[in-house]
């Protein structure tokens, strides 16, 4: 159904386009000028993630008096020299310095050539949308991110657009016979929230594109992060990530970012989020700056923990199943040792019984762990998925992908270890209290 909103927006397409194309072209003035700084750089050695993320996008030659630290530019327009000739920026929403220092930041964690940062995840995903139509189709993986599903299910079906839901983690291959002539996107995200999946990025990339070259490929990899997958060197067309959460890990900032090597992509997207107006705060853009410099230290950090923690579980008389890529039990170890170089601190833990007032007695005795949603903080946070972040998902289709009542999400931050593992182990005991075992 196309609503007045969406008449609206086409009736502007005209004037956002002239609007857009000023805005590219003066985008790729800024390449040009900034050509000899690149040529240079290029000619460097291969410099490693943590490098990147301090020193890409950030050179104190760029600010005026050298600031190490890039300033924030709250500045909401810019200067014209001549009427229609803006030098480097015109409006905020189609260009800041802030933001795109922090572009240029995350196209280089991410291999990627180009960067786009949104207000949200969802808002990046909700722009990508607006390359779809009526008729076409998407494939998604099964056990998708709840507040995706919901928009594809909820959302761009009313806008005619038809979704697959696919578990592409064991038979990737598999994939080929959900592909229609109608298919113009396959959302992969790996590993999967909040079962952990993984999917061959490679493989699916390959086969999709030798269907059609025409389909993109888009993987969101806000579990893995940058430091430990890079999707794009494996094939796929676009990078998602909800910065929110590892990549800014201070849990006070919502943004999210599509990374892509394409120029045709990256011009199609970044008009889109021009004329949608998804864009993020120059302040947020700078939170998300500085959190960058950390990525590497708290990931490395994060799996340390997570990778204990896990193990204990593993062991323990109160658990059912522990899922943890990093761990051998894992059904897709051998796949996580190929196709990622760590793992984050997300585990996903079975409580024995099934009991949904034996899991809200767990979760409400524990003293260091928050319950609360999202995740990828420094501080540890735990949910119950199928009444929390993925209430939104059919019951029916939650209980068939394995989101059951007694299914703990967890987010191990960056405390002592110890007193986490102290922590999970009282609140166990106090859980099970009354349990008569067999």
């Amino acid at each position: 159904m196309i609503t007045s909103q969406t008449l609206l927006l086409f009736s502007r397409l005209p004037l956002l386009t002239r609007r857009m194309e000023r805005y590219v072209s003066s985008t790729f003035q800024r390449d040009d000028k900034n050509e000899e700084m690149k040529r240079n750089h290029e000619q460097m050695p291969r410099t490693g993630i943590e490098t990147d993320a301090i020193h890409v996008g950030q050179e104190p030659e760029r600010w005026p008096g050298h600031a190490v630290i890039p300033p924030i530019s709250m500045a909401t327009t810019f200067k014209q020299l001549e009427p229609g000739k803006p030098l480097l920026y015109e409006y905020s929403r189609c260009g800041n310095p802030t933001r795109q220092c922090l572009e240029e930041c995350l196209a280089s964690l991410e291999k990627a050539k180009y960067a786009l940062t949104f207000s949200s995840g969802l808002g990046a995903t909700t722009t990508l949308m607006f390359m779809l139509k009526s008729g076409d189709h998407i494939v998604s993986i099964d056990d998708v991110y709840g507040g995706t599903g919901r928009l594809f299910r909820r959302c761009m079906a009313q806008m005619g657009v038809e979704s697959s839901f696919v578990d592409m983690s064991m038979d990737p291959s598999s994939i080929v016979n959900h592909l229609k002539p109608t298919t113009r996107l396959v959302w992969i995200e790996t590993p999967t929230n909040p079962l952990l999946k993984l999917a061959d990025i490679e493989l699916i990339s390959t086969l999709v594109h030798k269907y059609d070259p025409k389909i993109m490929v888009l993987v969101d990899n806000t579990f893995a992060t940058s430091y430990y997958q890079r999707p794009l060197e494996l094939g796929a067309d676009l990078v998602l990530h909800s910065l929110t959460k590892y990549m800014n890990g201070h849990s006070d900032v919502v943004m999210g970012s599509l990374m892509m090597n394409s120029e045709e992509l990256y011009k199609q997207l970044s008009f889109l989020q021009y004329a949608i107006g998804a864009v993020p705060s120059p302040f947020d853009c700078y939170l998300v700056n500085r959190g960058l410099k950390t990525l590497a230290v708290r990931m490395r950090q994060h799996m340390t923990s997570a990778l204990r923690i896990a193990k204990y579980l593993e062991q323990h008389k109160y658990i059912e199943r522990v899922i943890y890529p990093g761990l051998e039990c894992h059904p897709q170890y051998e796949l996580y040792k190929k196709q990622m170089s760590g793992f984050s601190g997300m585990i996903s833990v079975y409580l024995k019984g099934d009991d949904v007032e034996k899991s809200k007695r767990f979760l409400k005795h524990l003293k260091l762990f928050t319950t609360a949603e999202s995740l990828g903080g420094y501080e540890s946070l735990i949910e119950l998925p199928a009444i929390m972040t993925h209430a939104s998902v059919p019951e029916e289709h939650r209980r068939q992908l394995g989101i059951t009542d007694g299914l703990i999400r967890m987010s191990i931050g960056l405390e002592d270890v110890q007193d986490l593992l102290d922590d999970i182990e009282v609140s166990l005991q106090y859980a099970f209290l009354n349990t008569i075992e067999k």
